[in-house]
């Protein structure tokens, strides 16, 4: 590992300050700075990391200001920075979600329940701890989960007679469960979601993206017949890449996951990838057929109205925690965090500004304010004396907050408010807005935000998309981005890719443009079957 220390430039923020990470790349920069300068510091030096840089010079982050002059900020290098995030567990690859952090989970989970509800699915709650006989009923589920399984021997002090599977996932349990509630066509369909924690051991852990444990929500459905099944599965799909793009402002694409990529034991694996930062792709979503083999695994049948018995279709789709890690790629800068407004757990933060002979009048006209943002928007009011405005100013930058309000002097002077985008840095960004207006204005700025989040990610993503034909292109386009290349289809020629380039299948895009005449796969040079996206991920 190689560690660069640079001199201090500008000010930090004491938000800044880096306290836990797991130096596991190859190459940080960080530079010191001293306690004094700190607003609010406690007089001690402190290393603060302001980079990863293991990228060619002049990389480049689709969301950063400045970002031919720095390498890509890994996610857990971000989260260090804004550590009202997240922070590392003295587990392993376990860490503590802060309550900004999990304000934010949370308006992704209300955004997603209430898409899930819509669709007829309700809530359930089932057991974290799995008999270990329950994850080896289907072949292909207990190879695949094997080396990721974290298993309970002992309770009470005492050896247990059979071991107890932290759950990776739930279909064993809840199949079991199904086999036991369902015995008839009236009891279809079931449309059941949970929202837990789970446990997959991971070697190279990183916040948010892939830790040990994470919190997710996992939908579990059973069906009279394999065509309901698909259609549920095809449906979650959407109400993903619906919430991905509308409420996340991420571009998605939408696809089937090759028979290598496949959750293991599925018919067939959805899933919608994005673009992040780094130009690297990461799975956001997936929902899967799992045709009858879980339903002959844990015996769920049901009687159809000939009286016969039939083997149950059913469905098995999540979202995780890793959502938060891909706003944090897509959409930070060199400042910090920039999180949509819709997700946002505070939307607006109010900064007065004043000296102290100015204070009433200027709190006065505060108080308007806030009775002027009423309940339109999730708003916050920054009135801590121990901090000056400019410090304020980098704090709520960093932690993402989409649009800032200040009111100082000149402003209750002139019955205004001065509005400052997050998305748009400096003058480019501040605009006066009469207080008669404000909440229109404010409402406004918000939504204009939220789509200028979504094109710039857009932009970003179509910029470094390429469409390879010959090999050597192939090469080039996964070093820049997504490679949507003519392929075989064949696994072998797959896993070559893979050990050649780094680039996995991430999927075959559901929208397939026509192959041109005689394409071949631009790898192998065999007929290609399809379009697929190759790309590194994490």
């Amino acid at each position: 590992m190689l560690i660069r220390f640079l001199p201090a430039k500008r000010p930090l923020t004491q938000s800044a300050l880096l306290y836990a990470v797991d130096l596991e790349e190859p190459f940080w920069v960080l530079r010191r700075r001293p306690g004094g300068a700190l607003a609010g510091g406690d007089g001690a030096d402190y290393w603060v990391i302001l980079g990863l840089l293991n990228q060619p010079a002049g990389f480049c982050h689709g969301g950063g200001n400045n970002a031919a002059q720095r390498g890509f900020r890994t996610v857990v290098q971000r989260c260090g920075e804004a550590r009202e995030l997240a922070d590392y567990a003295p587990v392993r690859g376990c860490m503590a979600i802060r309550p900004y952090g999990y304000a934010l989970w949370e308006n992704i989970q209300r955004s997603l329940d209430r898409r899930f509800k819509e669709t007829g699915h309700r809530n359930a709650y089932f057991p974290m701890f799995i008999p270990y006989s329950f994850i080896q009923k289907e072949a292909e589920h207990v190879e695949g989960f094997s080396p990721q399984l974290a298993v309970v021997t002992h309770g009470g002090g005492k050896k247990l007679e059979e071991p107890l599977v932290v759950r990776p996932t739930s279909e064993a349990i809840i199949g079991h469960f199904y086999s036991k509630w369902i015995s008839s066509y009236r009891d279809l369909p079931v449309l059941i979601n949970q929202w837990c924690n789970v446990v997959r051991w991971e070697m190279r852990p990183r916040l948010f993206l892939r830790t040990t444990e994470f919190l997710w929500q996992e939908g579990h459905t059973a069906h009279a017949t394999a065509e309901e099944a698909e259609e549920e599965a095809r449906r979650i799909l959407d109400i993903y890449a619906e919430f991905a793009e509308k409420e996340m402002a991420i571009p998605v694409i939408k696809g089937r996951k090759s028979e290598t990529e496949k959750f293991p034991g599925a018919l067939v694996s959805y899933t919608i990838e994005g673009m992040m930062g780094d130009r690297r792709a990461l799975q956001m979503g997936t929902s899967h057929n799992l045709g009858q083999n879980f339903a002959k695994a844990f015996d769920i049948k049901y009687l159809d109205k000939e009286n016969r018995l039939q083997y149950c279709w059913t469905t098995s789709w999540g979202v995780s925690t890793r959502l938060i890690g891909a706003l944090i790629m897509v959409h930070g800068d060199d400042n910090g965090l920039i999180l949509p407004p819709r997700l946002a757990p505070i939307q607006v933060i109010v900064v007065p500004i004043y000296k102290e002979e100015e204070r009433a009048e200027v709190m006065e006209a505060v108080e308007r304010v806030k009775g002027l943002l009423g309940n339109r928007v999730r708003w916050e009011v920054d009135d801590r004396d121990e901090y000056t405005a400019g410090w304020k100013f980098n704090e709520w930058e960093l932690r993402g907050v989409p649009l800032r309000i200040e009111v100082g002097p000149r402003d209750v002077e002139a019955e205004q408010a001065t509005l400052a985008r997050r998305d748009v840095p400096g003058k480019e960004g501040k605009w006066a807005v009469p207080l008669d207006g404000l909440g229109e204005a404010v409402e406004r700025a918000l939504d204009e935000i939220q789509e200028a989040l979504f094109r710039r990610a857009l932009a970003f993503r179509e910029e470094h998309t390429h469409r390879p034909t010959t090999w050597e292109e192939f090469v080039e386009a996964v070093e820049d981005g997504f490679a949507l290349a003519p392929w075989c289809g064949d696994a072998a020629c797959e896993e070559a890719i893979q050990e050649k380039t780094k680039a996995t299948n991430r999927c075959i895009p559901l929208e397939q443009e026509a192959l041109p005449s005689g394409a071949r796969c631009a790898h192998c040079g065999k007929p290609a079957a399809e379009w697929a996206l190759f790309a590194r991920a994490y």
